[in-house]
């Protein structure tokens, strides 16, 4: 059974959430706080975390950074919050998905599904295992990157992203491609997405992020990775 962790003061928000969740044979825990929160995750070791970022004792980042100490659980932020940093701040701090209220359920499960299927995972035959470059080497069995003789810590949105570009080196891959692949849905409009994951992993692999060497961005298309 997978576990979702529910994040959420407003307690009819909770109660549909449950409601929802537990129809469709999800293991379902709540807190209404950031403290219980930790707490939860620590104790329960959800598949999920579904996070408000307007909580009474802390903020929503704050969580993510906490959570991101230790584990790279999928993060979904759901937030009244509708300002561009604000998605960014929530996306840099580690979650890997942004939905903002109101918001439809069936939209919800769909970014739900997405995160569970990139966090589980994939067979891979063993020529496609390691991946190395003159900067980085990527496990891809472990899901592990290594660079500089130190683990570079990812999140499960991050992996999955790079984990498409290096299996298909120096191929084009769309970005409606990756926004399907990745997030579960092909608005143009989510593309932000796409510039900010893409930016956090230059700013962890590339010698000179804004000069990618591996990385390399086709503009108004998509990107690709040069080995």
């Amino acid at each position: 059974m997978t576990r979702v962790l529910v994040v959420e003061d407003d307690p009819q928000l909770v109660r549909a959430l449950v409601i929802n969740l537990q129809a469709r044979k999800y293991g379902v825990d709540a807190a209404p706080d950031g403290a219980t929160a930790l707490r939860l995750a620590a104790a329960r070791q959800p598949d999920v975390v579904m996070l408000d970022l307007g909580l009474p004792d802390m903020d929503g980042i704050d969580v993510i950074k906490a959570l991101r100490g230790w584990t790279r659980v999928p993060v979904l932020v759901l937030s009244a919050r509708q300002a561009s940093d604000e998605k960014v701040a929530a996306l840099d701090a580690g979650a890997d998905d942004y939905i903002t209220k109101p918001f439809s359920m069936d939209e919800l499960l769909a970014r739900l599904r997405a995160a569970v299927r990139r966090n589980e995972d994939a067979p891979l035959v063993p020529e496609t295992t390691l991946v190395e470059t003159g900067e980085f080497s990527i496990d891809l069995l472990a899901k592990k990157v290594v660079r500089g003789g130190q683990d570079v810590r990812l999140t499960p949105t991050e992996w999955h992203l790079l984990e498409i570009l290096v299996t298909n080196p120096g191929r084009l891959i769309t970005q409606k491609y990756l926004l399907q692949e990745v997030w579960g849905v092909s608005q143009s409009n989510k593309t932000n997405y796409l510039r900010v994951y893409m930016a956090q992993l230059r700013r962890k692999l590339e010698t000179d992020p804004s000069h990618p060497r591996y990385l390399i961005t086709e503009a108004g298309m998509g990107y690709r990775f040069e080995g």
